[in-house]
């Protein structure tokens, strides 16, 4: 009888991952955050005037409409859709104010009533093209725009609103922006903008209904997946409402901060409002690799959008090379949050 002798076998044991694995994730996860540092810091150190606070509250003042805004068309890709009309409502927000003031010479409190008002009337208009007559969310907001800026020249007749100006039936316009609604950008607390504490607190109120309450968690649930929502009992046409409702509301709120900055009706306001909320709200979704809107990474691409402006306005570019260099790193932040993300995934 003969035996036979068999070798044992080792066990395998999984390998550490690769180098250039772990370099990727590390990119995709922090490369956005790096850039912004390495923004910062290179303005810093070659422009001393960047490095006082007034210029970065400065920039963090520039940046807080576009940032609200951005946390609205967060909102709204949230649920799979994304909100074109947040630029014409922060305009209709401008004209509301200031027709509100100047042409019914009415108290700064009853304009920022109208103003809000205005925006939730938006979002409503757009949850029912989306939700009731089931147009898509690109096209029905993208609708909303062009009525939206007709219908604010029209009750404006087609001129910006400013106090004493001849109006319309021959009148003088009897009232002006009051000093309290001009604080709402104009106004410190603490040395601190008021409208950069407008734009902290609302971060915040964000965040924490997005990523702390049910309801954000429906919201991102719907953006996965809406029949399988559907499927669970959720009433995914109400949640895709409240998005585009609050995104109305929080448009509506630029909308206030650029009336005061500006202080009178003009009626081209807002129109370049919505590339910038639009290019916030993507570039955050690279940020820590999440690739979904968030609103710390919203508010951070809006940081970055004023790093970049304030620095690049500082060393004397003109302004056609700083909307080069922010698509540039609009590209930049899609690529971490696309591209790579998929090949780590892949």
């Amino acid at each position: 009888m003969t035996t036979t002798q068999s070798t044992p076998v080792r066990a395998a044991t999984p390998s550490a991952p690769a180098v250039g694995h772990r370099i990727q994730n590390a990119v995709i996860k922090y490369g956005f955050i790096f850039v912004t540092v390495t923004l910062f810091a290179y303005f810093a150190i070659s422009e001393p005037s960047f490095r006082d606070s007034a210029t970065l509250l400065d920039t963090l003042r520039y940046v807080s409409v576009a940032a609200i805004l951005g946390l609205g068309v967060t909102l709204t890709m949230a649920v799979g859709g994304m909100d074109m009309s947040v630029g014409s409502v922060a305009g209709l927000g401008v004209t509301v104010a200031a027709k509100t003031m100047v042409s019914y010479n009415q108290v700064g409190m009853v304009a920022i009533l109208a103003v809000v008002a205005a925006g939730a009337l938006v979002g409503l208009l757009n949850a029912l093209l989306i939700v009731v007559l089931k147009i898509p969310d690109l096209l029905a907001t993208l609708g909303t725009l062009f009525v939206i800026q007709g219908t604010k020249l029209v009750l404006v007749d087609g001129q910006s609103i400013t106090p004493g100006m001849t109006q319309s039936d021959g009148t003088t316009a009897p009232g002006r922006f009051t000093a309290g609604f001009l604080r709402i950008d104009r106004g410190t607390v603490l040395g601190i903008p008021i409208s950069v504490l407008i734009f902290g607190a609302l971060t915040v109120i964000a965040w924490v209904f997005l990523a702390r309450t049910r309801w954000g968690r429906v919201l991102y649930a719907i953006g996965a997946n809406p029949e399988a929502s559907r499927l669970a009992g959720i009433r995914v046409g109400a949640y895709r409402a409240l998005a585009y409702v609050l995104s109305g509301v929080l448009a509506s709120t630029g909308g206030l901060i650029l009336a005061s900055r500006i202080g009178q009706g003009d009626v081209s306001a807002g129109t370049s409002q919505l590339l910038e909320a639009i290019a916030v709200a993507l570039v955050g979704t690279s940020v820590l690799g999440l690739g979904r809107p968030n609103v710390w990474g919203t508010a951070l691409g809006a940081v970055l959008i004023g790093i970049i402006t304030t620095g690049l306005t500082i060393k004397g570019l003109p302004y056609y090379t700083q909307d080069v260099v922010e698509g540039a790193v609009l590209i930049l932040a899609l690529v971490f949050s696309f591209t790579l993300s998929k090949r780590r995934t892949a």
